[in-house]
């Protein structure tokens, strides 16, 4: 899974106007940094799919954008919200450290429906405890 584009044309449309938080990753192709982060980046888009979107810009294809928001270093991070930056910070982090620094502006993950959840509490048990013949 790659993340998706944006560009300076889609930006507002893509990410100022989402009615779900966006991950902005300020990226460009000669950037070793962000070639290593691409992945976590894409497992936190699969991950979190619920509770926000993350859409890469290059800085060197979109520049107006870039500029916009005084991205100097990449991979910078921004994650927007309503349109407004909530947080930002640069250079790769592991997974762990970047949903230390977003959680707090997400919504809450929606818990597991309690008939889901009693349906997986039966089947654990169900193999635990092996089925019994009397």
């Amino acid at each position: 899974m790659s993340l998706t584009a944006t560009t300076d044309a889609t930006f507002t449309a893509d990410v100022l106007d989402s009615p779900v938080p966006v991950l902005v990753d300020f990226t460009a192709s000669w950037c070793p940094p962000c070639v290593m982060i691409a992945p976590v980046l894409d497992r936190i888009a699969a991950d979190e799919a619920e509770r926000l979107r993350v859409v890469s810009l290059d800085v060197d294809v979109h520049p107006a954008t870039a500029a916009r928001y005084q991205v100097m270093g990449m991979p910078t991070l921004a994650l927007f919200i309503d349109g407004e930056v909530a947080v930002r910070f640069m250079g790769a982090k592991p997974r762990a450290a970047i949903m230390a620094l977003l959680e707090p502006h997400l919504p809450a993950a929606q818990p597991v429906s309690q008939p889901v959840a009693q349906a997986a509490a039966q089947a654990a048990a169900g193999a635990v405890g092996g089925a019994r013949s009397t």
